[in-house]
């Protein structure tokens, strides 16, 4: 396995944090100085969706839109067919949740070159609770012919996430969460739309018996667990999909052949997610057992981020209960 270049604090108990979100910014601002067409709409969550960074630097190419996400969505598709390219953000339980019709209609049907950014996904919200908590966007998003969907797993490959949408011509859906998160990546971390990295593998000669694939800042809890099961004798890899449409399937076959066995990681429900989608590849090339972790068909509650990760069943313990689980299917 070809080991991406992460962190090396990663395992310190110092590792930087800082929202995912906070990329999307960073990488909206940097896309702007490099394209001119590169225009921005919110539907009023600028500073939450961080666009306030692009915002007060390009004002005039700024569209504060209200609470209208089935406006700005088709604003956006028209702002695509002049020319421009239009970056819309709301809370993903917004956009794309309230106007996906209009995603899907008047973007992806006319094939607009626009991205959506969906800020504040999954339980990690925290205190907003259920109402505001996206845990089935990737299915909507996923099952829309011509869209791509990004799912970075921290503000350093966000930011990269969002520079690459910039550049690639198509609809894009960038998946986004609110609170701090472990920094596992680095500048020098490559970053490609449609492919997988592994970032663990067991040493000291230990076999991976299980493959981990993971998404968004779970994949930290992945690779936390794989390092704790390998302290144990279980050897476990990590593949991070920072792209879960087009999916890396090459990667994911290779997994599952190399292994035997496959845990899926997602802060999302389990139906229509990135289980499925694994799955789905997994039925038509190479059946492997699995065994999924994310939300089991529940809405969302208010509570802390992490005790919400961990009453839904996606903590490190559980994702290593998994492995043990899907290990005896073998």
């Amino acid at each position: 396995m070809n080991i991406a270049q992460l962190n090396p604090k990663l395992f310190d108990k110092d590792v930087e944090q800082a929202p995912i979100r906070f990329g999307y910014g960073d990488g909206l601002l940097q896309a702007g100085k490099e394209d001119e067409r590169v225009v921005a709409l919110c539907a009023d969550l600028t500073g939450s969706t961080m666009t306030s960074t692009f915002s007060k630097v390009f004002p005039a190419r700024f569209v504060q839109m209200g609470i209208g996400e089935q406006s700005m969505a088709s604003v956006a598709s028209g702002m695509a067919a002049m020319g421009k390219i239009p970056f819309l953000a709301s809370y993903a339980m917004f956009s794309p949740g309230r106007n996906w019709e209009q995603i899907r209609t008047t973007i992806c049907y006319n094939d607009s070159n626009v991205k959506v950014a969906g800020a504040h996904a999954g339980v990690s919200v925290g205190p907003d609770g259920g109402t505001h908590q996206a845990i089935e966007d990737i299915a909507i998003m996923r099952i829309i012919p011509r869209m791509t969907v990004l799912t970075p797993c921290d503000s350093v490959e966000a930011k990269k996430a969002t520079l690459a949408a910039a550049k690639m011509k198509g609809p894009v859906y960038i998946r986004l969460a609110r609170e701090k998160t472990p920094i596992m990546t680095t500048e020098e971390t490559l970053f490609e739309i449609g492919k997988a990295q592994y970032f663990f593998e067991p040493k000291d000669g230990l076999k991976a018996q299980v493959g981990i694939i993971a998404i968004g800042a779970l994949v930290y809890n992945a690779i936390m667990a794989a390092k704790q099961l390998e302290e144990e004798g279980v050897g476990a890899a990590v593949l991070n999909l920072g792209t879960v449409k087009p999916m890396d399937e090459e990667k994911v076959i290779e997994l599952a052949k190399n292994t035997g066995a496959i845990v899926t990681v997602e802060e999302h429900q389990i139906a229509g997610g990135v289980g499925s989608a694994v799955a789905e590849v997994l039925a038509r090339n190479h059946p492997t057992p699995i065994e999924f972790i994310g939300v089991q068909d529940r809405f969302g509650q208010s509570g802390e981020p992490n005790e919400l990760i961990e009453h839904y069943g996606m903590g490190v313990s559980h994702i290593k209960e998994a492995v043990k689980k899907v290990i005896n299917r073998k």
